[in-house]
C-alpha cells in the first residue's frame, strides 16, 4: 500500500475518499489509453503516477466528475476569485 492513503491528507485534498477513488480510476484509464503523466518520475506503475499527480495538484475532479489537468494555478485563483467576488449581493457600494 503506498504511504499516502495512510493518511487522510489525500482524501481531504480532492474531497473525501469517494471522490479519490474515482479520480485515480478515470486517472489510470487515462493514462492506459496514451495520456502522457503530468508529473516527471521514474516509475511506469500507473497508480504512483497518479498519486503524485494529485499530490502535486497536477489534476483534479469537475463538477461533472471528470478528471481535469490544471492548466494555470493563477489562473484558477483568479477564476476562483472572481466568483466569489460576483455572489450576486448587493455590492458594499449599495449598502
Amino acid at each position: 500500500m503506498l504511504d499516502e492513503f495512510r493518511e487522510d491528507e489525500i482524501a481531504r485534498k480532492v474531497g473525501g475518499r469517494f471522490k479519490l477513488t474515482a479520480m485515480i480510476q478515470k486517472r489510470m484509464v487515462a493514462l492506459n489509453r496514451g495520456a502522457r503523466p503530468l508529473v516527471d518520475i521514474s516509475t511506469k506503475d500507473l497508480m504512483q503516477i497518479v498519486v503524485a499527480e494529485i499530490m502535486g495538484n497536477k489534476i483534479y475532479l469537475d463538477t461533472s466528475g471528470n478528471v481535469q489537468p490544471v492548466q494555470d494555478e493563477s489562473a484558477l485563483v483568479d477564476k476562483l476569485d472572481r466568483l466569489l467576488a460576483d455572489d450576486g449581493g448587493p455590492s458594499l457600494d449599495d449598502l
